[in-house]
C-alpha cells in the first residue's frame, strides 16, 4: 500500500508541460516556413537559384529550435540562478567579440559568420539579461529594491544595451530596456523610482537623437514615423517612407481573405524590402488577408498568454521574473514587428517571433518558450 502511494505521488509530482504553448509555437513556426518560402521563391527563381533554398534553411532552424526548446523544458530552470552572472558575462563577451571579429552587413556588425551560417549574439543577450536581472531581484526580494539596487541593475543592463546600440541594433536595445523596466515593476520597484526611470529613458532617447548618437538612417526612421507625409528629399527619409508605403500596400492588397498563397503581386514582384525577415508580416497580410493575419496574431497572443500564465503560476520570484521578461520579449517583438508594417510603430530590425527568416532569432525564441515550459512544469514538482 505504501509503495503504491509513493508511486502515485511521484507521478503527480513529475513535470507536466503546457501542451497548448507547445502546440501554438509549432503551428506558428510552420506558418513561418510557408511565409518564408512564398516571400523568397520568386526572387530565387529570377536569379536561377533553388526556390526552396531559404525554406530548407528555415526548416533546419526550426528543427534545431524545437530541439533547444525540449532540452530547456526538461532542464530545471532553478539551476540557472547560481550561474546567472557567468551566463551574463558570456553574453557580454559575445557582444564584444562580434565587435572585433563580426562580419559587416549593410553597415551593421552584428553577426559571427561561420561559412553560410550567421550567428547574432544580441538575440541571446536578451535572454542572458533576463536571467541576470531575475537572479539579482530574487536575492533582494526579502529586503526589497532600493536606489542602490537600481544603480547596480542599470549598470548591469547598460553594458549589453550599450554594446548592442554600437552594432548598431536599435530595435534589440529598445527591447532590452523595455524588458528591464517591466521586470523591475513586477519585482516590486517603488512607483516613484519607476517613474524616474521612465522619464530618464525618454530623456536619453531625446539626447541620442539630438547629439547624433543614433545613426542618420535610424533618425530618419523615427522622424518618418512621426511625420509619415514628409516631403523631405533626404534619401534615407525617402527610403523609410518607401518601405512603410509598400508594406501597407501589400497588407491592404490582401483584403479580407487574401490573394492566396503564391498569388500576391507585391510579394511575387519583390516590392517590399527585406520581406522574408523584418517585413514578413506583409506576406501574411497580402496572401492570407485580414483573417489570416488576425489568426496568426491570435496564435502569437496565445504563446505570450501561456508564458505570462507560467509567470503567474510560478512559486518563486526567480521563475516569475524570468517568465515576465520572456513574455515582454515575445509580446513586444510581435507588437513592434507587426506595428511597423502597418505604420503604427517606427521601423526597427526586430523579427516576428517564429515567422521571420533567421536562425539565431528562431532558436532564441524557441529557447524562451523552453524556459517558460520549464518554469510551468517544475512548479508542480516537489
Amino acid at each position: 500500500m505504501t509503495m503504491i502511494s509513493r508511486t502515485s505521488v511521484n507521478r503527480r509530482s513529475g513535470p507536466v508541460f503546457d501542451f497548448v504553448l507547445v502546440l501554438a509555437t509549432i503551428i506558428v513556426a510552420c506558418i513561418g516556413l510557408v511565409m518564408v518560402y512564398t516571400a523568397t521563391r520568386a526572387t530565387l527563381l529570377a536569379a536561377g537559384d533553388d526556390p526552396h533554398l531559404y525554406l530548407k534553411k528555415q526548416a533546419l532552424f526550426v528543427v534545431l529550435g524545437v530541439f533547444v526548446m525540449v532540452v530547456f523544458a526538461l532542464f530545471d530552470y532553478r539551476r540557472f540562478e547560481p550561474v546567472a552572472i557567468p551566463l551574463y558575462l558570456l553574453s557580454v563577451l559575445s557582444l564584444l567579440g562580434v565587435m572585433a571579429l563580426g562580419s559587416h552587413v549593410q553597415g551593421s556588425q552584428r553577426w559571427f559568420s561561420l561559412g553560410s551560417i550567421q550567428i547574432q549574439p544580441s538575440e541571446f543577450a536578451v535572454i542572458g539579461l533576463i536571467i541576470a536581472v531575475a537572479a539579482y531581484c530574487d536575492r533582494r526580494s526579502e529586503e526589497g529594491l532600493a536606489w542602490k539596487d537600481v544603480f547596480k541593475l542599470l549598470i548591469l543592463s547598460g553594458i549589453p544595451i550599450g554594446l548592442v546600440l554600437i552594432q548598431p541594433d536599435l530595435g534589440t536595445a529598445i527591447i532590452m530596456m523595455i524588458v528591464l523596466l517591466v521586470m523591475l515593476a513586477v519585482a516590486g520597484l517603488p512607483i516613484r523610482i519607476l517613474v524616474f526611470l521612465v522619464i530618464g529613458v525618454v530623456l536619453l532617447a531625446l539626447m541620442a537623437v539630438e547629439t547624433g548618437i543614433l545613426h542618420a538612417y535610424q533618425v530618419a526612421r523615427l522622424t518618418t514615423f512621426l511625420n509619415p507625409n514628409s516631403t523631405s528629399t533626404n534619401p534615407q527619409v525617402v527610403a523609410a517612407i518607401y518601405n512603410t508605403t509598400e508594406a501597407k500596400n501589400a497588407i491592404g492588397a490582401g483584403g479580407f481573405f487574401g490573394t492566396g498563397l503564391l498569388h500576391g503581386a507585391q510579394t511575387n514582384l519583390g516590392y517590399v524590402p527585406e520581406q522574408s525577415t523584418d517585413f514578413i508580416f506583409t506576406a501574411v497580410g497580402e496572401q492570407l488577408g485580414f483573417v489570416g493575419a488576425v489568426g496568426l496574431l491570435t496564435l502569437l497572443g496565445v504563446i505570450a498568454w501561456r508564458v505570462l500564465h507560467a509567470a503567474g503560476q510560478s512559486r518563486d520570484v526567480f521563475g516569475r521574473l524570468v517568465c515576465t521578461g520572456l513574455f515582454t520579449f515575445l509580446a513586444f517583438s510581435v507588437f513592434q514587428n507587426a506595428g511597423m508594417t502597418m505604420g503604427i510603430m517606427p521601423i526597427t530590425g526586430i523579427p516576428l517571433p517564429f515567422v521571420s527568416y533567421g536562425g539565431t532569432a528562431v532558436i532564441s525564441f524557441f529557447l524562451a518558450v523552453g524556459l517558460a515550459l520549464s518554469v510551468g512544469a517544475h512548479r508542480r514538482m516537489r
